[in-house]
Formats: C-alpha cells, sequence, structure tokens
C-alpha cells in the first residue's frame, strides 16, 4: 500500500524546512536507509533518508518549497502501483506538527486579516485591465500584495507566536517565505526595524534579488539577537614562537593518513585549558542567571557558500592536539558536503573564529548566543617588537575576546585571555 512520507522534525525547535532537491526522480527505487533529499532547515542543510522502502510514485514537495513539519512531501509504494489521488494514502510515519494547530486553522483576528504583506518584485505584475480605479494606460509599481479580504493570512505557527509575543501587527510585516509566507525572522526583523524600514524597495534596474537561505535567514535572526547584548572587546597580542615550533613538531609526527594539526588546533585545544581555568567564560547567559560549565564543547567557526555554521567539538579538554585536529577535519568535511546533524551544532560553551588564513591580522567577532564569550583569532604576522631593550623581529598573532557584559566583566574577561596568551606562549603549561 502506498504510503506517504512526510517531513521529519529533525532537532528541538525545527517548525518548517525546504527540499533543496531531491536525490531521486518519480519512478525510481528507494531503500529506507537510503538519502531521498537534501533538507535546509534553520540550523543545517543535511541529506535526509526516505524511511521506507518502495518506488517514489510521486513527489509533492517541489525543490525550493518551504514545508511545515508533518506535511506530506512525496508518496512511496510498490512497484507499478497508482499513486493515490493526494491526501489519500497510508498513515504518514511522523507525527503531524501540533504546535497551535488551533490557531492555524483559526481565522485571523482583525488586526490581522490585512497582513501578509509580500513583494512582488520576484515578477513583473501583469498589465492592469481598464476599471473605474485603474486607467489601462497607467502602469502600477509593483508593490507588496494584499491578501483578499476573507483570504487567510499566509504566517507560520512560530511567527504568529513571536509576533503575538513582541506586540507586532502582522498586516505591517513583509513576508519573505514562499508565496509572500511569513515566516519567524520577518517578524523578528519587523520588531528590530523602524517603521521606515519595513517599506518594501523599489525594484531596480539592472539589480538581482537573491532569496535567503534558511541556514543565512538563522544566521540574520541570530546576530540581530546576539547584537542586543551589551558587547565588550579586548585584545592582546601573542609571541607564537612556541606554539609555531610545537605545531611544526606535531606534523612531523602526524602520519599520512591522518589531519595535520593547524594553528586553530593548536589554539582550541589551549582555550580547552584556559576555560577550566576561568569557568566564567564557559558559561551561557539565561536571563536572570548564567549557567557555568565544567566540560569544554568548543564551537569552530565554518565557512559555507552563503553562510556560516559552528560545529562542536565536545569535551575539548580530554583530548589530544592530534584528536582535535581529527575531530575538526570530520565535522569541516561533513559540514561542506552537507551531512552535520542538529546535534552537531548544539551544546557549545564557547566559540573560536579564525579568520587568518585569509590575511586578517584583527577582527570583532560578534557574540554566538546564549554563549557568554567568542574569541576572534588573526594572521600570525613578522612584527618588530622590543625585547631585552632591543628591537626584534617576533612572530605576532592578535587575539580579540568579544563578552556579553551581562554575564562578564573585564577584569575576569582580561585575566581569561592573559592565561592564554601565557600558554600559547608557553603551551607546556597547558598540560
Amino acid at each position: 500500500m502506498a504510503t506517504q512520507v512526510t517531513l521529519p522534525r529533525l532537532g528541538q525547535g525545527m517548525e518548517s524546512g525546504t527540499i533543496v532537491r531531491w536525490l531521486k526522480a518519480e519512478g525510481d527505487t528507494v531503500d529506507r536507509d537510503e538519502p531521498l533529499y537534501e533538507l535546509d532547515t534553520e540550523k543545517v542543510t543535511q541529506e535526509v533518508e526516505a524511511g521506507v522502502s518502495g518506488v517514489l510514485l510521486r513527489i509533492l514537495a517541489g525543490e525550493g518549497e518551504e514545508i511545515e513539519v508533518g506535511k506530506p512531501i512525496c508518496v512511496v509504494g510498490e512497484p507499478g502501483e497508482e499513486a493515490p489521488a493526494e491526501g489519500n494514502g497510508s498513515a504518514p510515519a511522523a507525527e503531524p506538527e501540533t504546535a497551535e494547530p488551533a490557531e492555524a486553522e483559526a481565522k485571523p483576528e482583525p488586526a490581522e486579516e490585512d497582513a501578509g504583506l509580500a513583494t512582488s518584485a520576484e515578477a513583473p505584475a501583469p498589465a492592469p485591465e481598464a476599471t473605474d480605479e485603474q486607467p489601462p494606460e497607467a502602469k502600477p509599481e509593483p508593490k507588496p500584495a494584499r491578501p483578499s479580504e476573507g483570504e487567510r493570512l499566509k504566517a507560520s505557527p512560530l511567527a504568529r507566536r513571536i509576533a503575538r509575543e513582541r506586540g507586532i501587527e502582522l498586516r505591517r510585516v513583509v513576508g519573505t517565505g514562499p508565496d509572500g509566507r511569513i515566516v519567524a525572522e520577518d517578524v523578528e526583523r519587523a520588531a528590530a526595524a523602524p517603521a521606515w524600514e519595513q517599506k518594501p524597495v523599489p525594484v531596480t534596474a539592472g539589480s538581482e534579488v537573491v532569496k535567503l537561505t534558511s541556514v543565512r535567514r538563522t544566521i540574520a535572526r541570530r546576530l540581530s539577537e546576539a547584537w542586543q547584548a551589551p558587547h565588550f572587546a579586548i585584545s592582546m597580542s601573542v609571541d607564537m614562537r612556541r606554539a609555531i615550533e610545537l605545531r611544526e613538531r606535531l606534523v612531523e609526527l602526524t602520519s599520512e593518513d591522518a589531519p595535520r594539526p593547524t594553528y586553530s588546533d593548536v589554539l582550541t585545544r589551549i582555550c580547552a585549558a584556559a576555560l577550566l581555568r576561568h569557568p566564567d567564560l564557559n558559561a551561557h547567559f539565561e536571563g536572570d542567571s548564567v549557567r557555568i560549565f565544567q566540560t569544554a564543547n568548543v564551537g569552530i567557526a565554518v565557512a559555507i557558500p552563503n553562510g556560516l555554521v559552528v560545529p562542536v567539538i565536545r569535551h575539548v579538554e580530554t583530548l589530544s592536539v592530534a584528536e582535535v585536529a581529527g575531530a575538526r577535519a570530520e565535522l569541516v568535511a561533513r559540514t561542506r558536503e552537507n551531512k552535520l546533524q542538529p546535534d552537531d551544532l548544539e551544546g557549545g560553551t564557547f566559540t573560536v573564529s579564525n579568520l587568518g588564513m585569509y590575511g586578517v591580522e584583527r577582527f570583532f567577532a560578534v557574540l554566538n548566543p546564549p554563549q557568554v564569550a567568542i574569541l576572534a583569532v588573526g594572521s600570525i604576522e613578522e612584527r618588530a617588537v622590543v625585547s631585552g631593550g632591543e628591537v626584534v623581529v617576533r612572530p605576532q598573532m592578535e587575539l580579540t575576546l568579544s563578552c556579553d557584559h551581562r554575564a562578564v566583566d573585564g577584569a575576569t574577561a582580561s585575566e581569561f585571555l592573559r592565561t592564554l596568551r601565557e600558554l600559547l606562549e608557553e603551551p607546556g603549561l597547558a598540560l
């Protein structure tokens, strides 16, 4: 019997996902443990297994379409079986979305009936017919489309909940989802922006509109949230002679089939040692409290096309530099192959962002909430410094620590950064 495959909930808080591409075509044979499609969620893009075996009879969700958790996306059945009409078939294995079902089906409140502005920049408006309101020769400029009277507002359950909590009128929000659907990021943007910024921008000749991916929208939302925290940043220069010697020696001892340790690997391991000595930096800010962790789960910022993700290396204080290198290489490979799992991105207690490989000498990194600190790492540069009353050349690296001032004070941050410098200038002290 044909079975409807529904969109599964792949992580806590997941409300919907976007089908990036189908890995099978209608008529292809699929195995329950075989990747069936690529899914773009708020956290990561990943391949999703079919969950059932058979023949892909019908695809119900097109590529680029945003689907709510629990909604059917395809039908799988026996060879030669005819695909049932949409809505028929056996019950799906995954439970449908249950969050706020009454609200999702209810008629919008009067304040929301005019909501759901959606930009029409994607396609030119058709030539208007002659009416009393619009002469045939007039060519109105593209503008957001409003739902007609009685038409159901297109907004995700999460967007509705955020709008209700923030006191945002959905009729003032421009939807950027499929068909003008209002998503959570649209409401967050409306809450943070002044009224004039909420007006749609007129289409300009020669311009290009690039839709944000789910990951890019999540980055935008989380960075907007992070910027609301009172940041401060402090910097120190580090003499990297001993760290360079350590890394070169580790590379010599590394077998050909093992990942070569990088400066980031050395720094990640030494950060873990410093965090255990200064646990106030190894923490999450939780509104009216701070949660301090006893183990260092260090996130490493990894650039991907049109985005940035921060997979986490867990219990770094228990690993050698070589083991950190192995964990880092495995995470980076899966990141760039779109094979990260939601668990790979959760549980981080501190983040390291390294742009030194791009020649960046110094930069300011934005917090990764709820973490209270993030370390920005610059390139290693030969610089003239004074040592023993003489000017000498030393390999220097700039470290910039950004902190949430609600949880960390300047003196505490300075002590951590000073310890980090001491351990990098004499790595044996980290053992």
